[in-house]
């Protein structure tokens, strides 16, 4: 867990309300690790992301299928990090606190293979910063998000057991080790339909989180699954539906409230919306079909 937090020095100052004195108390404290992925997308600069190291080739597949620039692993010829010009060995790529990543398509690597199905051929459409709370930055029209749809959720005829998506936070908050230490990191995970976490990831932004999660999905090849849900920790903003509209998945929990934009693009998409999931409530903003409450 190394990667994922750091330790500082902290002065911890207590201020006691019955009219005892001030008192300051020097501690070591973990933090959360913060560090910009620079991406270049077929040798071309693409987009700086403020992220937390680790799991960065699942981040870039889940970020790149997010924007409709690849459709599934096979898109994604080589994924590669560098440092100082340095190519890294793959036992590397795990874990690791380099901040480069070079990412080529099929279309580039070699042009006798079919482009990507909805690369966008605009060069260079995303070059810009993502802070850690920024999911779309630098996209230029919200509606622009539905052309990346490809998949019906509403054929996707689920039924999902209400008490296990109140329980979902739970197993999420399970898999939140560097949460516990720090109190700064998102998390995201996939959950199945039995109750089974089966991946979770954290970041010190929430969309990266998902990018993650979603890019262990395009991997292990099992986008549109019927039977997994998408959990994340704090609110459900519209970037995070989207994202799990695109990769097929017809459940977002969220511990969080969601943005009304959210919900729009939620009943647009046919994904159904539990946010505010503590239990033994929750609220549901749409598709409440799927939970037994037609």
């Amino acid at each position: 867990m190394g990667y994922k937090t750091r330790s500082t020095r902290v002065a911890r100052l207590y201020a006691p309300q019955d009219g005892e004195p001030i008192s300051v108390r020097h501690r070591a404290d973990q933090v959360a690790t913060e560090e910009p992925l620079e991406i270049f997308l077929n040798a071309d600069p693409y987009l700086t992301t403020m992220r937390t190291p680790g799991d960065d080739v699942e981040l870039v597949h889940g970020l790149l299928h997010s924007e409709g620039l690849i459709v599934s692993k096979e898109d994604v010829v080589q994924v590669r990090h560098r440092r100082a010009n340095e190519e890294v060995s793959p036992e590397q790529l795990l874990h690791q606190s380099y901040n480069t990543v070079e990412v080529f398509t099929a279309a580039v690597v070699d042009p006798s293979l079919p482009k990507p199905a909805t690369l966008d051929p605009t060069p260079g459409a995303r070059t810009t910063l993502m802070n850690s709370s920024c999911g779309m930055c630098g996209i230029q029209t919200v509606r622009n998000l539905k052309n990346h749809w490809r998949y019906d959720l509403g054929a996707q005829q689920t039924l999902w057991d209400p008490r296990l998506v109140l329980q979902m936070p739970e197993l999420l908050q399970e898999h939140q080790a560097a949460f516990a230490k720090t109190g700064g990191l998102q998390g995201a995970a996939i959950v199945s339909a039995e109750g089974e976490v089966l991946v979770a990831r954290e970041d010190v932004g929430r969309h990266n989180a998902v990018d993650k999660v979603i890019g262990w999905l395009v991997l292990q090849e099992r986008l549109a699954q019927p039977d997994l849900a998408l959990v994340v920790s704090g609110r459900a903003s519209f970037e995070l539906v989207h994202k799990a509209i695109a990769a097929g998945l017809n459940l977002l929990v969220a511990v969080s409230a969601p943005s009304s934009l959210a919900v729009q693009l939620a009943e647009e998409g046919g994904l159904t919306l539990c946010a505010f999931t503590r239990a033994p409530s929750m609220n549901v903003y749409s598709g409440p079909g799927r939970i037994g409450l037609d």
